[in-house]
């Protein structure tokens, strides 16, 4: 079986990381992604290579997907990337590459006050443009090249990035309020 064909089967877990588990770490650090989670499971939340790691290979797409919002809430955590991905298996590597990579373009189309610095596009064969909407496009055309899988990643990304955005606004107003 080749690595494209395995992208779409369950992903393996190295350790046994529940999705309870990943929603508490996300909760704790205040990436209001996936509803749920609470503060009581703090081990993920403070070993970000663990968490990102355990992200990646998670059997549940909309788990695989907070990965977006992780990075737009912990910009910081793009510095933990390049290791963690050398560490995982095609499929989890790819879903960790292009996520991440949506990301980077998501935080420049939006112009939010972070920096992400993109790690991925070589590997990925792309080649970045100016034009923060042009990456996203091609990356999600890549995506779905790498990986089998013709869903529509543009618009996955985009999901990722609104939701995170609305938690993100509420908490903001809350603070404020």
């Amino acid at each position: 079986m080749t690595d494209l064909a395995r992208y779409n089967l369950p992903m393996r877990h190295t350790t046994a990381t529940t999705g309870e588990q990943l929603a508490n770490a996300l909760y704790v650090l205040g990436v209001n992604f996936i509803r749920g989670g609470t503060d009581t499971d703090v081990f993920l939340s403070s070993h970000p290579s663990r968490l990102i790691a355990a992200l990646a290979q998670s059997d549940e797409a909309r788990l695989r997907l907070s990965l977006i919002p992780l990075f737009l809430e912990r910009p910081k955590y793009a510095s933990r990337v390049r290791a963690v991905v050398k560490k995982l298996d095609a499929s989890a590597q790819l879903t960790l590459q292009c996520y991440y990579s949506a990301a980077v373009w998501l935080a420049k189309k939006y112009q939010l006050n972070i920096s992400l610095p993109d790690h991925f596009a070589k590997d990925l064969n792309l080649t970045p443009v100016d034009d923060p909407d042009e990456n996203l496009r091609t990356l999600a055309k890549r995506h779905a090249e790498l990986s089998g899988s013709y869903v529509n990643w543009l618009a996955t990304y985009q999901h990722a990035e609104q939701v995170w955005r609305k938690g993100f606004e509420r908490r903001k107003k809350a603070l404020h309020g």
